[in-house]
């Protein structure tokens, strides 16, 4: 799927222009950076076609975009950072993927369906000691 995007509208149209066409793999790309720009919030990294993966707040989380005319439905997966509210967290990552993945492409995002597919907790050395 691609997405026709108009012309920035505060510079004149020209119709000799042209136009631009983003592939839905260029949103995916640009909402899964957005997502982890988000504070407690990341995806998974390492395995093999998913087996062996484990929680990374530092990765990027998986993202499908579906693309309708300058619209698009974006579902995600993150991993979000234990102990936080989640409902919080994904409250977070939703807005700020509306922002900007709209700001970055012109598209409108009109839906974030978001999973939480691990919690990670940082280890604590003081606590492992204690066993």
């Amino acid at each position: 799927m691609t997405a026709i995007v108009a012309a920035a509208p505060d510079r004149a149209a020209s119709s000799g222009r042209g136009r631009l066409v983003m592939d839905h793999k260029v949103i995916e790309k640009i909402a899964g950076q957005a997502a982890s720009e988000v504070a407690r919030a990341g995806g998974s990294s390492g395995g093999v076609f998913g087996i062996g993966t484990h929680p990374d707040l530092s990765a990027r989380p998986k993202v499908d975009v579906e693309l309708s005319g300058r619209t698009a439905s974006i579902d995600i997966a993150i991993t979000v950072a234990y102990p936080t509210p989640i409902r919080q967290v994904a409250d977070q990552v939703r807005q700020h993927l509306i922002d900007r993945v709209g700001e970055l492409t012109g598209v409108e995002v009109t839906r974030v369906d978001i999973t939480i597919s691990a919690l990670h907790r940082e280890p604590n050395p003081g606590k492992e000691a204690l066993r």
